[in-house]
């Protein structure tokens, strides 16, 4: 889908690789974050589709336009100071809809056990979160060549880290809520 929407030059040098990793990393992560943060606190599971979703938006636009004004802000300062440019022209609207779209598709996952539902709701949702990081992962190996269950491993690893410290952040404060 996305390889239809940027053209070629997607699949056939991964031009907006990093746009899909980050994208797709911090919209697993932040949306596990509420998921694992409000399972820490023991408050209701429904709250988590009500916050899960708000954030994904919201986080996911602010993702987008973060990226949009970083590359502006860098072809900006080519053209003020002649520096020479990258050999990559990249568009700032198209990484800015990467980087939205890669967070939205992906920070999906951490929600489907919610959503559908399927109980145990965090149990599922771990599962899908691991997994889900697992993958993105290991799918940069076909632009980076690299070996895909270590790139899957790395970002299981790195993603599950994060998740764990909301989760102990919720659980902390759970008597605040």
């Amino acid at each position: 889908m996305i390889e239809r929407l940027l053209g070629d030059e997607l699949a056939s040098s991964g031009e907006y690789i990093a746009e899909i990793i980050y994208g797709a990393n911090d919209g697993i992560v932040t949306t596990f974050a509420v998921v694992a943060g409000v399972a820490g606190a023991a408050l209701d599971p429904s709250i988590v589709l009500i916050l899960g979703v708000a954030n994904l938006l919201a986080d996911g636009f602010s993702m987008g336009m973060s990226n949009y004004l970083s590359r502006r802000s860098e072809l900006d300062y080519q053209a003020v100071t002649n520096a020479q440019r990258s050999t990559t022209e990249k568009s700032p609207v198209k990484t800015a809809f990467v980087t939205f779209l890669a967070f939205v598709v992906a920070g999906w996952m951490p929600l489907i056990p919610y959503a559908i539902p399927i109980r145990p709701f965090f149990e599922v949702s771990v599962v899908v979160t691991g997994s889900a990081f697992f993958v993105v992962g290991a799918s940069r190996t076909f632009v980076t060549r690299r070996s895909w269950y270590r790139a899957g491993f790395e970002m299981f690893a790195i993603g599950m880290v994060a998740a764990a410290v909301a989760y102990n952040v919720g659980a902390l404060l759970e008597g605040f809520a």
